[in-house]
Protein backbone atom coordinates (compact mmCIF):
# COMPACT_ATOMS: atom_id res chain seq x y z
CA UNK A 1 0.00 0.00 0.00
CA UNK A 2 1.21 3.35 -0.52
CA UNK A 3 0.62 6.45 1.21
CA UNK A 4 -2.50 7.98 1.08
CA UNK A 5 -4.67 4.99 -0.56
CA UNK A 6 -8.43 4.53 0.16
CA UNK A 7 -11.16 1.93 0.04
CA UNK A 8 -14.62 2.42 -0.42
CA UNK A 9 -17.68 0.18 1.33
CA UNK A 10 -21.31 0.83 0.93
CA UNK A 11 -23.34 -1.06 3.02
CA UNK A 12 -26.91 -1.33 4.21
CA UNK A 13 -27.51 0.06 7.25
CA UNK A 14 -28.42 -2.36 9.29
CA UNK A 15 -26.60 -4.35 11.99
CA UNK A 16 -26.26 -7.58 9.96
CA UNK A 17 -24.25 -5.61 7.15
CA UNK A 18 -22.19 -3.42 9.54
CA UNK A 19 -20.21 -6.11 10.68
CA UNK A 20 -18.59 -5.55 7.23
CA UNK A 21 -17.43 -2.77 7.81
CA UNK A 22 -15.47 -3.77 10.92
CA UNK A 23 -14.44 -6.81 9.04
CA UNK A 24 -12.67 -4.13 6.29
CA UNK A 25 -10.91 -2.05 8.66
CA UNK A 26 -9.55 -5.51 10.75
CA UNK A 27 -8.07 -6.27 7.25
CA UNK A 28 -7.07 -2.86 6.34
CA UNK A 29 -5.44 -2.56 9.63
CA UNK A 30 -3.72 -5.67 10.13
CA UNK A 31 -1.82 -5.50 6.20
CA UNK A 32 -0.92 -2.31 7.71
CA UNK A 33 1.35 -3.97 10.40
CA UNK A 34 -1.34 -2.94 13.81
CA UNK A 35 -0.79 -5.40 16.39
CA UNK A 36 -3.80 -8.09 17.17
CA UNK A 37 -4.89 -5.64 20.06
CA UNK A 38 -4.87 -2.33 17.90
CA UNK A 39 -6.70 -4.36 15.45
CA UNK A 40 -9.41 -5.24 18.03
CA UNK A 41 -9.38 -1.64 19.13
CA UNK A 42 -10.58 -0.57 15.58
CA UNK A 43 -13.17 -3.74 15.33
CA UNK A 44 -14.98 -2.26 18.57
CA UNK A 45 -14.80 1.52 17.59
CA UNK A 46 -16.07 0.98 14.30
CA UNK A 47 -18.87 -0.90 16.40
CA UNK A 48 -19.49 2.06 18.65
CA UNK A 49 -19.43 4.80 16.02
CA UNK A 50 -21.89 2.84 13.40
CA UNK A 51 -24.61 2.33 16.81
CA UNK A 52 -24.03 5.82 17.01
CA UNK A 53 -25.59 6.66 13.51
CA UNK A 54 -28.32 3.75 12.86
CA UNK A 55 -29.08 2.60 16.04
CA UNK A 56 -29.63 -0.75 17.89
CA UNK A 57 -32.08 -1.59 14.74
CA UNK A 58 -30.99 -0.05 11.96
CA UNK A 59 -31.99 2.49 9.52
CA UNK A 60 -33.96 2.68 6.20
CA UNK A 61 -31.39 3.50 3.76
CA UNK A 62 -27.01 2.97 3.79
CA UNK A 63 -23.52 3.87 5.31
CA UNK A 64 -21.06 4.85 3.54
CA UNK A 65 -17.31 3.89 5.11
CA UNK A 66 -14.19 5.96 3.67
CA UNK A 67 -11.32 3.71 4.65
CA UNK A 68 -8.36 6.45 4.05
CA UNK A 69 -4.69 4.61 4.52
CA UNK A 70 -1.75 6.65 5.99
CA UNK A 71 1.91 5.71 6.65
CA UNK A 72 1.44 4.66 9.93
CA UNK A 73 -2.46 5.52 10.54
CA UNK A 74 -6.13 4.80 9.22
CA UNK A 75 -8.67 7.27 9.33
CA UNK A 76 -12.43 5.89 8.49
CA UNK A 77 -15.13 8.13 7.69
CA UNK A 78 -18.19 7.20 8.00
CA UNK A 79 -21.71 9.11 6.76
CA UNK A 80 -25.09 7.78 6.80
CA UNK A 81 -27.39 8.06 3.91
CA UNK A 82 -31.11 7.63 5.80
CA UNK A 83 -34.58 7.53 3.93
CA UNK A 84 -36.34 9.05 7.09
CA UNK A 85 -35.74 11.72 9.45
CA UNK A 86 -33.63 11.07 12.50
CA UNK A 87 -33.26 12.16 15.71
CA UNK A 88 -30.07 14.24 16.61
CA UNK A 89 -27.50 11.54 17.06
CA UNK A 90 -25.21 11.72 20.20
CA UNK A 91 -22.63 9.39 21.44
CA UNK A 92 -23.52 7.99 25.38
CA UNK A 93 -20.83 8.91 27.79
CA UNK A 94 -19.91 5.54 27.82
CA UNK A 95 -19.55 5.75 23.93
CA UNK A 96 -17.25 8.23 24.45
CA UNK A 97 -15.12 7.06 27.42
CA UNK A 98 -14.85 3.63 25.45
CA UNK A 99 -13.83 5.59 22.03
CA UNK A 100 -11.21 7.39 23.92
CA UNK A 101 -9.29 4.58 25.16
CA UNK A 102 -9.75 2.75 21.79
CA UNK A 103 -8.74 5.36 18.97
CA UNK A 104 -6.28 8.18 18.99
CA UNK A 105 -9.55 10.73 17.40
CA UNK A 106 -12.99 10.29 17.26
CA UNK A 107 -16.21 12.28 16.25
CA UNK A 108 -19.71 12.07 15.62
CA UNK A 109 -22.12 14.83 14.43
CA UNK A 110 -24.81 15.83 12.15
CA UNK A 111 -23.49 17.00 8.88
CA UNK A 112 -25.38 18.73 6.28
CA UNK A 113 -26.08 15.63 4.47
CA UNK A 114 -26.55 13.74 7.35
CA UNK A 115 -24.83 11.97 10.41
CA UNK A 116 -21.39 11.14 9.94
CA UNK A 117 -18.43 10.09 11.95
CA UNK A 118 -14.71 10.16 11.46
CA UNK A 119 -11.98 8.22 13.63
CA UNK A 120 -8.21 7.82 13.67
CA UNK A 121 -6.28 5.39 14.61
CA UNK A 122 -2.81 5.08 14.59
CA UNK A 123 -0.36 2.44 14.64
CA UNK A 124 1.91 2.18 18.33
CA UNK A 125 2.94 -1.42 17.22
CA UNK A 126 6.58 -2.13 15.65
CA UNK A 127 4.84 -4.61 14.35
CA UNK A 128 6.33 -5.19 10.24
CA UNK A 129 3.73 -4.33 6.90
CA UNK A 130 2.74 -7.09 5.62
CA UNK A 131 3.26 -7.68 2.00
CA UNK A 132 5.89 -5.00 1.87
Amino acid sequence: MTTADEVRLVVPARPEFLRLARVTAAGLAGRMGFSYDEVEDLRLAIDELCFGLTGPTGRHGTVELLYLIDEGSLVVEGQGHFLEDIAPIMLTDLSRVILTALVDEHDLVTGPNGPLFRLLKRRHSNAALAGD
